[in-house]
């Protein structure tokens, strides 16, 4: 039986507790925070998007960053058994929503996390809350190969251990405590780590009448993000307009394929097709429809029953129509013009939002650095990395939190 110590207490944290305790080691979980799982109780807006029920095909399609590397995690733990396990094993009741997201059938994050801990109570893991640590002890081995011996705190005490798990998280959510502690560690003994980006985030966008659509809800449209004229990513589903830019769950996916590119100051725009159910054919047989009932009426006052209200005054003032030219002296060429408008309103991306309002962390612990088999580090002996502080992300739906509880549990059941 070894001695494991594993440094943070999110979702990564205590499934590699359980992997490692279920194997008969003698598990320690250093949390500098009060309690344990304080960024699972905010996930999914307080309910806890524990997994996504889809098939491994959709699973490994879902991650943004790395998706090979995840093979053996995910087969390791699939999503059908971590939804095994926390309804039989942690007596928490899941169940499957819209998109396949899996929750507790209380809507409580809180239930995911007393599971959890009532789980790590059984198996017998050792629960230490406040315990910030400084750094990792290493020793040279015979063959002159560097091997972690413990942990040190930031008073000074050092905590011997025959394996070390870095779940700390990444850099978002940082009042959760993620303050990048996990990316020093692994510079520190040597490992590479990628560019450090905000993810699944808002995002600030240039014109000025986002602002003027604050507060509005889009849903059943079409995104495509673009870049130097070509589609890098499209999505159908729900945004929101705010007084910053745009946000929603389309907008958080998309923001996760263009950061990068944002960082690197390329020009990206989003176009919103607000009717994509239509073709442009159809839309314009729709609006003939629509102006004919309304004929001797001005412009401004015609688009009620096809665009919500807010959005209406927006869309007469891009389209360049006089808004008191009556409806039955619209040229053709003016009506095609707004089809092209409603199916591409575009506005220009300026920059993602902060840490802060960012969902996760792009970029991590370099995986070349990291065997995909066991989660342990390819340059220190008995060192494992494990959850968000690996160059590992995926979209929203649950998607994340599995690639915590398969590379926190093959770590796991890995350690010697």
């Amino acid at each position: 039986m070894s001695n494991i110590a594993i440094i943070g207490g999110g979702a990564a944290g205590m499934m590699a507790a359980i992997g490692a305790a279920v194997c008969g080691h003698e598990v320690h979980i250093y949390e500098k925070n009060e309690k344990l799982g304080k960024k699972i109780y905010i996930t999914g807006k307080g309910r806890c998007n524990v997994t996504n029920a889809s098939d491994m095909d959709m699973l490994f399609k879902s991650i943004v960053t790395n998706p090979k590397f995840m093979y053996s995690a995910f087969y390791t733990l699939s999503n059908d058994t971590v939804i095994q396990m926390f309804n039989d094993d942690m007596s928490v009741p899941t169940k499957i929503e819209r998109g396949n997201r899996v929750f507790p059938v209380s809507d409580k994050s809180s239930d995911i996390i007393i599971g959890l801990t009532r789980r790590l109570r059984e198996l017998g893991v050792n629960i230490h809350l406040g315990y910030n640590v400084k750094e990792l002890v290493l020793e040279k081995t015979s063959e002159d190969k560097d091997k972690v011996k413990g942990i040190r705190l930031t008073d000074g005490e050092v905590i011997k251990a025959d394996s070390v798990i870095v779940a700390t998280g990444g850099f978002s959510y940082q009042t959760t405590g993620s303050d990048g502690a996990g990316y020093r560690f692994a510079k520190d003994t040597g490992h590479k780590v990628t560019d450090i980006l905000p993810a699944l985030v808002p995002l600030n966008t240039k014109e000025e009448f986002v602002k003027r659509l604050q507060g509005l809800s889009l849903k059943n449209i079409k995104v495509s993000f673009v870049c130097k004229g070509k589609e890098v990513y499209s999505d159908f589903g729900e945004m929101l307009f705010t007084h910053f830019g745009v946000s929603g769950p389309v907008i958080l996916s998309g923001s996760s394929y263009v950061s990068k590119r944002i960082k690197n100051g390329e020009d990206i725009s989003i176009k919103i097709d607000l009717k994509p159910a239509l073709s442009e054919g159809e839309l314009d047989d729709r609006i003939l429809r629509d102006f004919a009932e309304v004929i001797n009426k001005d412009f401004a006052n015609s688009l009620g029953k096809l665009l919500p209200t807010k959005l209406i005054p927006i869309i007469v003032e891009l389209s360049q129509i006089d808004p008191h030219k009556k409806v039955n002296e619209i040229t053709k060429e003016e009506r095609l013009n707004l089809v092209k408008l409603i199916k591409g309103l575009t506005v220009t991306v300026a920059s993602t939002r902060s840490f802060n309002e960012a969902i996760i962390t792009q970029g991590g612990v370099n995986v070349k650095d990291v065997n995909p088999g066991t989660m342990e580090s390819k340059l220190v002996e008995d060192l494992y990395f494990v959850g968000e502080v690996l160059d590992v992300d995926a979209l929203t739906g649950g998607y994340n939190l599995q690639v915590a509880w398969s590379t926190g549990y093959l770590a796991g059941i890995s350690v010697r």
